[in-house]
């Protein structure tokens, strides 16, 4: 909500992740659990506000048809970011153990925080701001940007930062059923997803050494966000969002039927391999869905990011305790509870399609009617959960 007032990501998005990469690194400092703890807690503040303020970013420069894939390929960074941390902390673990005297798991604190914070400086010259506050566009090239926004949606979005009120687009994105369905959605994907941080633990469950264990997560991350990939490119291209987010769901759910069933090691790394994809598929065309379902005015769908992805993690909390070294190796608890929340987004997604193509189908049944509404007419919209004057262009949810 604040980088949405302002207007400058390319200051906003850089300065949380030089927090992040020196409070990691200093992590290496720590000398007992509190100073541990300590870190940890502070770490979670400045990470907390850049993975919505990308997602915000993103649907501030592309149209509906095109934030899928691009949401797709931030998200695969994450994904391949899995796989190499595997990699690293092998290479770390293996040959930096004691070196200068140092505990290879501080080695993996500085290295990576030191590689954080050189990102996020060079990233300040690379991330553009908002189309109308990028300074080093032209201004034809800032009214072609903001155009192909308004021409999607049919209303303008970002103009600047005195028509943003973050309390009003905040009170918006609240009232709104739609953003607790997305919210539903979502969250059973996240819950699920939680199965990815504890790869390494459900990898050793399998016998494996640690070094060895460390190199086996890496395929599933790589064949993982191949899959997101290709799904985000075939929603965007067709411009159907039901079924790309509803159908790699049922494959995780094949996944972890798969490891509840079976107890040997191909069949589990088979499940673990299909596991990611099938999650994560599904969750990156709903994440770039908020913008088709919430789309205006700018300061609602900032605050509908913010609140989805703040409550869909809580998840977080519990998670934790569904994976105890004693439920190796099939961790029934965990696998069931997955499967039932892959389910869960399943039926969430399947209401949030009924209710789009009735609000699509009352649009249709009005078009005309208001041809020049008053500002009035656009607040009942807004309070409505349709965007204020996009309604009277043409606009019509994605399905």
């Amino acid at each position: 909500m604040i980088l949405n007032k302002f207007g400058k990501p390319s200051i906003y998005l850089p300065g949380c992740m030089l927090a992040w990469g020196t409070i990691s690194a200093a992590t290496a400092a720590t000398r007992n659990f509190g100073g541990l703890l300590a870190c940890r807690f502070i770490l979670g503040f400045v990470e907390a506000a850049y993975f919505p303020g990308c997602l915000y970013l993103l649907t501030a420069w592309y149209t509906r048809k095109e934030v899928g894939k691009r949401t797709a390929l931030l998200y695969c960074g994450s994904l391949i970011s899995g796989a190499f941390s595997g990699l690293i902390a092998a290479g770390i673990t293996d040959g930096l153990a004691g070196a200068r005297g140092i505990a290879a798991w501080r080695w993996l604190f500085i290295i990576e925080g030191a590689l954080t914070v050189f990102v996020a400086l060079l990233s300040i010259f690379i991330i553009p701001d908002l189309p109308r506050t990028t300074s080093w566009l032209t201004e034809e090239e800032k009214e072609l940007a903001a155009w192909r926004l308004e021409a999607d949606i049919g209303e303008d979005d970002w103009v600047d930062s005195q028509h943003q009120s973050m309390f009003h687009g905040a009170k918006l994105a609240f009232m709104d059923y739609k953003t607790w369905l997305l919210l539903g959605a979502i969250y059973g994907l996240t819950s699920a997803g939680a199965v990815t941080t504890f790869f390494p633990i459900v990898m050793a469950g399998l016998g494996k050494s640690t070094v060895e264990t460390l190199l086996l997560t890496t395929p599933p991350y790589l064949i993982g966000a191949i899959f997101v990939m290709l799904n985000a490119w075939h929603a965007d291209k067709t411009g159907e969002r039901y079924l790309h987010i509803a159908l790699p769901p049922i494959v995780a759910i094949v996944a972890f039927i798969i490891a509840l069933s079976n107890t040997s090691f191909a069949g589990q790394y088979v499940a673990m391999c299909l596991m990611i994809g099938g999650i994560y598929a599904g969750y990156v065309v709903l994440l770039g869905h908020v913008s088709n379902i919430l789309p205006r005015p700018a300061t609602k769908r900032a605050a509908a990011l913010a609140l989805i992805n703040c409550l869909s993690n809580v998840c977080q909390i519990y998670t934790p305790y569904l994976y105890p070294d004693s439920a190796s190796p099939r961790f029934i608890a965990a696998f069931s509870h997955n499967l039932a929340l892959c389910g869960m987004s399943i039926f969430f997604a399947t209401i949030i399609r009924i209710v789009l193509g009735r609000l699509n189908k009352q649009l249709d049944e009005e078009e005309g009617t208001n041809i020049d509404p008053n500002r009035a007419q656009e607040n009942e919209n807004e309070e409505h959960g349709l965007p204020g004057q996009a309604t009277t262009r043409g606009f019509r949810f994605l399905l």
